[in-house]
């Protein structure tokens, strides 16, 4: 119980700057939504924007957040050596894109269908590069089990980028979209400057046999990451290409907006892998691992759950977030992003058994496989039902992803998983959801009241069954049989 107590309490740290850190973030749906109205389309391209930045990313970074993390806690490698190459070669990379940029910045401006506004794509070019290289100390930080300063960063950076957009699109009353990418430009190279610590006073080692080690390593990571990363994105990034209304980025801002609400999911699974993942790896041969890991699993999945409830529960107060009601109509794809979002956060947790045993390749075939789901069900339905095939498709991808991991390594790596128990909690929340479908029909404050209520008992469940009271700190000596 000692490393998952470590987990539960930095996913607190890291969930709460991450949920802090979304928050604030959130007040920019409102604010863009406020300034660009749905048929104006400037949602629509921020939406697709980011959905490149998205996929770059992960290209830039290649697998190697991931492999510093398997390597440095390898004995017979030294972690210095192990930081230094991997920085030196992800900032390699991240400077030959941006040099490509440049060089080619009319043709890909064209290609994407921003010519008459290149600037979009060179400064979110420099800056998501300047992203992947930040990754690499980023991941320093929480090997180091330096998760304040994680999170102190991470929130200096989304406050500096909402003072920004605070000052530009509300204090000056700005509509330039390119903007909103001029800022993220900015908070980014700060952060460079704040990360003086980790990017100096020591000596800075190239190993290429290393290298070599890591990126046989790495590259299923990537195309791992590609494929994951294509999931959330693709549909954002082909939408242009393959709806055919005139309404296109419109419909785009729309389903990008409604889908910020259901990125609690994103948080919570993000929380979970910043606090997770250096455990997992420096106790690869710890005993007890396996149990961990299935604990871990029921966790997650209940309090997803919760967040999920919560969420449909006070959709009539969350529906807030997007404060132009012209958006609202796209408010039904929140579920299923929601939904798709907790079968992601499984199919992370599920991840670990090929990355523990080096057998990384599986991990991209199981990605590409859901991916590969995904593109067919928004190609074939996104030009007769819209941003609603979107929603669907990656529902579908995430979910064929995560059952073909589980059964594959259940014969590899086998974990008993307290299925049972998830099982009940899923069936509770399925039937609590289509409850709360119901109630949306009454009156709101009937609604919420009502909903209140469902998530409550839900909440008591789960004290009942997974956290007694008896076990908590000065009030359990009165629940002690």
């Amino acid at each position: 119980m000692g490393k998952l107590t470590t987990i539960f309490k930095d996913t607190a740290i890291y969930g709460l700057s991450s949920i802090i850190g979304r928050f604030l973030n959130y007040l920019l749906v409102p604010l863009y939504t406020a300034q660009f109205s749905a048929a104006s389309g400037g949602y629509g391209v921020i939406t697709n924007m980011y959905a490149y930045t998205a996929l770059v990313l992960v290209l830039l970074t290649f697998g190697m957040e991931t492999t510093y993390f398997r390597f440095t806690n390898k004995t017979h490698e030294d972690s210095m050596t192990v930081y230094s190459t991997t920085l030196i070669s992800v900032g390699t990379v991240a400077l030959c894109f941006v040099a490509l940029i440049f060089l080619f910045i009319t043709p890909l401006s064209n290609l994407m269908g921003y010519g008459d506004h290149p600037s979009y794509v060179w400064v979110m070019g420099v800056t998501v590069a300047i992203d992947a290289f930040l990754c690499i100390p980023f991941a320093y930080l929480r090997q180091q089990k330096k998760a304040i300063k994680f999170a102190a960063l991470k929130l200096l950076n989304i406050a500096v980028s909402i003072l920004l957009n605070v000052i530009y699109f509300a204090w000056m009353d700005g509509k330039e979209v390119g903007y909103a990418f001029y800022i993220n430009l900015c908070c980014s190279a700060m952060l460079v400057f704040c990360m003086y610590k980790e990017l100096t006073g020591f000596h800075y080692a190239f190993d290429k046999a290393l290298l070599r080690r890591m990126l046989s390593y790495s590259w299923p990571i990537l195309i791992l990451g590609v494929a994951g990363i294509l999931n959330q994105a693709a549909d954002k990034m082909i939408f242009p290409y393959i709806y055919k209304g005139v309404d296109m980025q419109s419909q785009l801002g729309i389903y990008g907006a409604c889908s910020k609400i259901a990125m609690i999911m994103a948080m919570i699974t993000q929380a979970f892998r910043f606090a997770y993942e250096p455990i997992v790896f420096a106790g690869v041969k710890d005993k007890g691992q396996h149990e961990m890991y299935a604990q871990a699993m029921k966790y997650f999945i209940i309090f997803t759950l919760l967040a999920f409830l919560m969420v449909v529960g006070y959709m009539e107060i969350l529906k807030y977030i997007v404060r132009n009601q012209d958006y609202w109509v796209g408010l039904k794809v929140v579920p299923i992003v929601m939904a798709a979002e907790i079968m992601m956060g499984i199919y992370f947790n599920l991840s670990f058994w090929y990355k523990v045993i080096d057998k990384t390749l599986w991990g991209a075939i199981f990605s590409g496989i859901g991916c590969a789901v995904l593109l067919t069900v928004n190609v074939i339905f996104v030009p007769i039902y819209g941003y609603m095939a979107c929603a669907w498709g990656g529902f579908a991808g995430y979910g064929v992803a995560m059952l073909i991991s589980y059964f594959v390594g259940q014969k590899y790596y086998p974990i008993d998983y307290p299925l049972k128990d998830i099982t009940m909690y899923v069936l509770l929340a399925v039937v609590f959801f289509f409850l709360m479908k119901y109630a949306a029909a009454w009156h709101p404050i009937a609604s919420i009241a009502f909903n209140t209520l469902l998530i409550g008992v839900f909440v008591a469940y789960i004290i009942w069954k997974d956290l007694p009271l008896s076990g908590l700190p000065i009030i359990g000596k009165y629940f002690k049989k």
